[in-house]
């Protein structure tokens, strides 16, 4: 899929093991990786530090301005290779001053080649350039999309591929450098990276950040409107529009016992601060774990902080993904099966056993329904936990199968060692890789000399590495909770009216079981029942009401459509959009009410939304809106 003519890999890292004039390669400097979604070739020439000035047109939606590198080069290396989509490259400076000669490949998925040429001794490049009008990362938002309706909004959103939308970069998990950044934005907003950061709007619109520590380019994020801050600790802190920012900042109340909490377990938290920005409703995903500042959905504000396990998720990533990150997106495992142990350890301190049992058994119940899915579609392979993903979007490997298959063998692995062997093992994996990259086979040849063979222990790894579904040996969660909450269900099934159910101290994760594993075919006056004992058409906590207008959806509820339009409308997190469409999608009803949603909704959602839920509805542009 490369877009120019480039040296095999294999040949290419044979002729630069001898040529570079870099120290050769210790315990503690990186090794590369060929990435299949990254033009970029890190042997040859590789950026070491990224200086952007930046210009935040937000009438014209358009970012412009210069990136300047600073640039490793093997031995004789006369080119470097960076990533781009959309964006008008507009000239290529050295750093002698001079223009240098610079070609485009043709566009693929990936977006296109950039290849710079480069003079003997150089050590900078410098681009001036500006985004397109189709920025797939950016999302501009109007002030009608924004709680306080008064100013626009820009937020970033660049994991897996898309901040060479935006910036030309070397796109790959496994290129990790510095950065600095001055951002100029209209005067009265603030302005907010993935960096150290400012916690008042200044005057003049010019911000300026700082990120010493090395990240990949997906890890780069920008937001920019009126926002204000809160400090909940000492190192931690949110950001929000100013009419949310103390709903959020309450919600959030045990960010720092999370942070020390985590830090007990697997060492010092490296980045300085850990702040949360909560941005707009249109925000495809529940958190990104951008660092020093994760972004962040308003829909895990409940109004009661059950929904925090979110935070911990991110926070977590601070130590999985962000300090030891996946090579490529095939390893993506790597990033998130460890991010969701991690998590559950947190929720357990925190908040007890009970709780991450329930988040254990919840994230389970997912697993088995996304192996189900996709082995009826013959897609086997993507429920291997090492993906192959090449000539595809690696968005299409992101799945619960990393999130929750690597729980689970991660979890397999603490039964069989005990929990103070394996805390070891990870404190020490994390110390050993800290600021790298890490490949499967990798991380399968660390595990097996640093925990298998010392302690003895056979296990299948290559059967939950590279086997579909869910291994054998899969260590199943149990719930006192959930299984309380399936004899209210059978009580209800047998009888009992629904005001009658004991659901008594019930939180936001009962309710999920309770909801999942309500009898089929429900007619409309059991749903209207349930809905007058437990108001769930009205509820806010969005885990809740999602799961509940799936079931109206299946059941065919009328009275709750109007609420499921509005909840399509205003909502963009991917997890709720596309479980809801693709129910709708089932029935001829359905399907003109997802086409009459989406065309008043699709300009709602970022391009991560958008591009699954084209696919799924077979949207095709300016089609007339159905009639139901």
């Amino acid at each position: 899929m490369r877009s120019l003519s480039f040296a095999p890999a294999a040949a290419l890292l044979f002729i630069l093991a001898g040529c570079s004039n870099e120290p050769e390669p210790k315990d503690n400097q990186p090794i590369f990786t060929m990435d299949p979604h990254s033009h970029a070739h890190p042997q040859e020439a590789r950026i070491t530090h990224l200086s952007l000035d930046l210009e935040v047109d937000m009438e014209a939606k358009q970012v412009s301005g210069t990136a300047r590198y600073d640039i490793a080069l093997a031995k004789d290396a006369e080119r470097i290779i960076f990533d781009t989509e959309g964006l008008a490259i507009e000239r290529v400076i050295l750093d002698d001053g001079e223009e240098t000669a610079y070609s485009l490949g043709d566009t693929s998925f990936l977006g296109r080649a950039l290849m710079v040429t480069l003079a003997p001794g150089t050590r900078s490049v410098t681009i001036a350039y500006r985004t397109g009008p189709g920025a797939r990362a950016l999302q501009w938002l109007n002030p009608q999309q924004t709680s306080g309706k008064r100013h626009p909004f820009l937020f970033t959103q660049g994991q897996a591929i898309l901040t060479r939308t935006w910036i030309p970069i070397q796109d790959s998990p496994g290129i990790r450098f510095t950065y600095e950044a001055r951002v100029q934005v209209p005067k009265g907003l603030m302005a907010v990276m993935s960096a150290e950061n400012p916690t008042t709007v200044n005057t003049d619109g010019a911000y300026t950040f700082r990120m010493d520590q090395p990240i990949p380019a997906y890890l780069i994020a920008l937001a920019v409107g009126d926002l204000a801050f809160v400090p909940i600790g000492e190192r931690t802190g949110v950001y929000a529009e100013p009419d949310m920012v103390q709903k959020a900042a309450w919600e959030f109340a045990d960010m720092e016992r999370m942070l020390t909490t985590a830090e007990a377990l697997y060492g010092d938290y490296r980045w300085g601060r850990y702040d949360v920005i909560v941005l707009p409703p249109s925000f495809p995903f529940g958190g990104m774990e951008n660092p020093r500042l994760t972004f962040a959905t308003p829909t895990i504000l409940a109004g009661d902080r059950s929904l925090t396990a979110l935070v911990a998720h991110e926070l977590a990533h601070s130590w999985s993904g962000n300090l030891v990150t996946n090579a490529t997106w095939n390893d993506f495992w790597l990033n998130e099966g460890f991010t969701v142990y991690f998590e559950n350890r947190i929720c357990e301190a925190v908040y007890g056993d009970e709780y991450a049992r329930m988040l254990q058994l919840l994230g389970r119940q997912d697993l088995h329904a996304t192996i189900a899915k996709l082995q009826g579609k013959g897609q086997h392979a993507d429920t291997h936990l090492r993906l192959h993903l090449e000539g595809r979007d690696p968005d299409e490997g992101m799945n619960d199968v990393a999130y929750e298959k690597g729980f689970a063998l991660l979890k397999l692995l603490e039964e069989k060692v005990g929990r103070t062997k394996f805390d070891a093992f990870l404190r020490g994996y994390f110390d050993a890789h800290a600021f790298r990259s890490m490949t499967t086979d990798d991380f399968v040849a660390y595990l097996d000399d640093h925990l298998l063979k010392p302690e003895g222990i056979e296990l299948n790894v290559a059967e939950w590495i590279d086997g579909a579904g869910l291994p054998d040996n899969a260590i199943e969660p149990q719930s006192d909770s959930f299984t309380k909450v399936e004899a209210e269900i059978a009580r209800w099934a047998s009888g009992t009216a629904a005001r009658q159910i004991d659901a008594q101290g019930w939180t936001t994760f009962h309710w999920m079981h309770f909801l999942r594993h309500l009898p089929e075919g429900l007619d409309g006056q059991k749903m209207k029942e349930l809905d007058e004992a437990f108001a769930f058409t009205a509820n806010g906590n969005a885990e809740v009401l999602s799961a509940w207008l799936e079931l109206c959806i299946r059941n065919d509820y009328d009275p709750a459509f109007d609420r499921l339009d509005q909840f399509l409308t205003t909502v963009g997190r991917r997890k709720f959009l596309m479980p809801l469409y693709a129910e709708l999608n089932k029935s001829e009803k359905g399907r003109l009410m997802a086409q009459t949603i989406y065309s008043g909704a699709r300009g709602n959602y970022h391009s991560v939304s958008v591009r699954s839920l084209d696919e799924l509805l077979a949207w095709k542009e300016n089609r007339p809106a159905a009639k139901f």
